[in-house]
């Protein structure tokens, strides 16, 4: 999204700030002095400066623009700062909130706020006003807060939301070349151990055949053996179990890689986490191979440690060396081409993290980088303790520091009475409004009932401070608070709803197309969600016309009682409305946003499996026609007892696979009709959902049959895909087994009711059954005597 300029804002601010002042009083005819008129000129361009410069130093900017309309409200009349001092004051705090961190945004704000309340007090007392505009001004300034917050939040989500789809793209297109080389490694062991050695011990047996003829009988039974070997060999080659150990895990790599430095006479220490295989992996390994090779070339022999922590939001990589030991030669300090620190920053880039290399304070040398960990959430530095520390010291400082309210002091008498305005009392409801938001989620019957049991308080602060003021301005302020809760409210609300009527719809869809096990969940009669927010919202509205409507009659006015009664209510009804209705907007865009997502994943989830699937299809065609046959041969011979047949058809099984592994490497061309996947493909469905920073575990029994139903097979593929490419960041386990005469499958960590009622209504044809409980876990069982008109369509 193209960021607009930031200068237009600070440059609106002061032609609004000129209109105010002096705009106004020139029209009137009131001409201000010169001076003034400077010192207005010299305080606005200093304000728009330091907005202009807000985006690169928040905090900075905030405290200039405060300090100079605070120090521009002495010598100027009233309201020459009023714009810049309040509204740019809250420019600066939203910009603080969304680009520094929820603590340095809050501390501003207090320290703002506090600020200005002791400049008040300084200024004009605790009884003298009213106090409403300080109370205004903070309620300005925590929306700006708040607001910020939220665009900081949302924009984090969608960082890490575009990090994991980019994550899932480059995965997709890595997943068909990953099972290539597994296949083809495979498939080089086979030929280059179990084929060659039968070619080598036929053919001995047959040289040695009139010196030692028993050779020959023992050259064929291994034959036999290795034959039957292969076969077993190649089929766990195009369908291997979908577990973790069919090739090295990414941690063993690393080991491995240490290990191979360590042979050089390297002094390499290691602590390595488990990674799970993908992007993030691999970048880890070419970062620690480039620095480790750095080591060895300009550094031989010093001490090295390779660190590779994997947590819930960052990878850290760090690879530091000590200063090589006296007397050490390089001798590969000239081999380097000068392209290593660029391809690090590269790798770390593509895999969504930075890396960063220079001299230690021992004389050695470090590179360290922070990738994406298993949440795929945006990376950023933690902030020590110590500056945490000294930015409540700086805040505490300029809230007490005694200079600018000195300065700015009019010379006016202060009041000496003892009676407390009205903006105090304003200023603690507020304040145990902002308490109430904050235990909305946590207690939401208690949280209304403190916002509705304080905007009955209001109408008394009014009355006890002697508040002058408009009457329906802190009913407006009161009713602001209400209005955010039932906006948020709403938008929880409509995702319930949301998730209640798919759950019904599913239930209905069970009870409609498939026949009721004892295993199936019973519809719910529970009461919607959206009765007892329809409750609160008419509880608001009354509350709030009552104390609306006793502050309006206390002040005394001409209008008919029921004319202000009427007009209270359909306004505080309007405001309600339109907060509901904004929340419910909300979530409805939320929820959009994560189908889109969920959809978006799926989509390259499915080509990547699909992908590789046809990959193995077209090398596991190649096995069936060129390998399988000739093997088979070379056994039938061997047990009838030719030994020249049996070497000839070993030779052409070897050969078959040395022209398989000639195509492999190719890829081919991808069929116009690629092959739907099966339970078969569960590997590279982890294989990809793991490499994408999902954990996931699949386990299938012995139970399970190899070749199921077509309808079955495809059916239990596609709801295992579903199940586990749309959980969250949780932990997901799939397990697979067979009772009798249906197909189980049982998933965790599957929260999303959507996918349950798609599944739903998928399995109701092939008369299968799901049940969900309120843990995430969805049973689902198959038939597997599935239709015949249902298996032909399928077939």
């Amino acid at each position: 999204m193209k960021r607009t300029d930031d200068r237009l804002v600070p440059v609106l601010l002061i032609c609004v700030q000129a209109v105010v002042w002096p705009g106004v009083p020139l029209v009137s005819g009131a001409v201000p002095p010169a001076s003034a008129l400077l010192a207005a000129a010299l305080v606005a361009a200093v304000a728009g400066v330091a907005l202009s410069l807000r985006r690169t130093r928040p905090v900075a900017a905030l405290v200039v623009v405060a300090a100079a309309c605070a120090l521009g409200a002495g010598p100027l009349p009233a309201g020459a700062m009023a714009v810049l001092g309040t509204a740019g004051a809250a420019v600066a705090v939203f910009t603080v909130a969304t680009e520094r961190d929820a603590f340095t945004a809050v501390l501003c704000v207090v320290a703002l706020a506090a600020w200005q309340l002791l400049q008040g007090i300084s200024l004009h007392g605790l009884s003298d006003r009213d106090g409403i505009d300080l109370v205004l001004t903070a309620v300005l300034y925590a929306a700006a807060c708040g607001t910020g917050l939220f665009v900081r939040r949302a924009r984090r989500t969608r960082q890490a939301s575009d990090l994991l789809l980019k994550r899932a793209e480059s995965e997709r297109h890595r997943l068909p070349a990953v099972e290539r080389r597994r296949m083809e490694r495979e498939l080089h062991d086979i030929s280059a151990h179990h084929l060659t050695a039968v070619v080598v011990t036929v053919g001995a047996a047959l040289g040695l055949r009139d010196r030692r003829p028993e050779l020959a009988d023992e050259a064929l039974e291994f034959a036999v053996e290795t034959g039957r070997e292969v076969t077993r060999a190649l089929g766990a080659v195009r369908a291997p179990a979908p577990s973790r150990v069919e090739v090295p895990s990414p941690e063993e790599r690393l080991r491995d890689l240490v290990a191979g430095f360590r042979r050089l006479d390297q002094r390499v220490d290691c602590e390595i986490d488990p990674l799970p295989d993908g992007a993030v992996a691999e970048a880890a390994y070419g970062i620690v191979r480039e620095a480790l090779t750095n080591v060895a070339r300009y550094a031989p022999g010093a001490r090295t440690r390779v660190l590779c922590r994997y947590g819930d939001t960052r990878t850290d990589i760090a690879v530091t060396s000590t200063a090589p030991p006296v007397g050490a030669v390089a001798h590969g300090a000239g081999l380097g081409g000068g392209r290593g620190q660029g391809f690090l920053r590269s790798r770390a880039r593509e895999a969504g993290g930075t890396v960063h290399s220079g001299p230690t304070a021992e004389g050695g040398w470090e590179v360290r980088a922070v990738l994406p960990g298993r949440t795929v959430t945006t990376v950023e530095p933690s902030t020590p303790r110590s500056y945490r520390v000294a930015q409540s010291v700086a805040a505490a400082g300029l809230v007490l520091q005694p200079l600018l309210p000195v300065l700015v002091i009019r010379a006016e008498d202060t009041s000496s009475g003892a009676q407390v305005s009205a903006g105090i009392f304003f200023a603690l409801l507020v304040a145990g409004q902002a308490v109430a938001l904050l235990w909305l989620r946590r207690a939401p019957r208690s949280a209304y009932g403190m916002l509705l049991g304080l905007a009955l308080l209001w109408p008394v602060a009014m009355a006890v401070g002697n508040y002058s003021g408009p009457a329906l301005l802190p009913a407006a302020l009161s009713l602001l608070a209400t209005c955010a809760a039932l906006a948020m409210a709403s938008a929880r609300t409509a995702s319930a709803r949301t998730a209640s009527a798919r759950v019904g719809r599913g239930a209905t869809a069970r009870r409609g197309s498939a026949p009721a096990g004892p295993d199936q969940e019973p519809a719910t009669d529970a009461r919607p969600p959206g009765r007892a927010f329809a409750t609160t919202v008419l509880l608001a509205v009354l509350v709030h016309a009552t104390a609306a409507t006793t502050a309006v009659v206390s002040r005394g006015t001409e209008v008919p009682l029921w004319a202000v009664v009427a007009g209270v209510t359909a306004g505080v009804t309007l405001t309600a409305t339109a907060a509901h209705r904004a929340g419910t907007l909300r979530a409805r865009r939320r929820q959009a946003g994560h189908r889109a997502h969920d959809a978006r994943l799926a989509a390259w989830t499915e080509e990547a499996v699909r992908d590789a699937w046809t990959e193995r299809r077209r090398i596991a065609d190649g096995l069936e026609t060129a390998v399988f046959a000739r093997t088979a041969d070379m056994v039938t011979e061997a047990e009838a007892g030719r030994l020249d047949a049996t070497a000839t058809r070993a030779r052409e099984a070897l050969a078959a696979m040395r022209a398989l592994l000639d195509t492999v490497p190719q890829g081919g061309t991808a069929p116009e009709l690629r092959p739907q996947p099966t339970l078969q493909a569960l590997d590279l469905l982890a294989h990809h959902l793991r490499a994408t920073g999902r954990d996931i575990e699949i386990r299938m029994t012995d139970r399970v049959p190899r070749r199921l139903p077509t309808a079955v097979d495809l059916a239990a593929y596609h709801a295992a895909e579903t199940l586990l490419a749309a959980g969250g960041d949780e932990p997901a386990l799939l397990e697979l087994d067979v009772d009798t005469d249906t197909l189980m499958l049982t998933a965790t960590g599957v929260p999303r009711a959507a996918v349950r009622e798609w599944l739903t209504t998928r399995v109701a044809t092939l008369g299968g059954t799901l049940t969900a409980d309120p843990q995430g876990t969805v049973h689902l069982r198959l038939p597997l005597a599935a239709a015949p008109d249902e298996e032909e369509r399928h077939r």
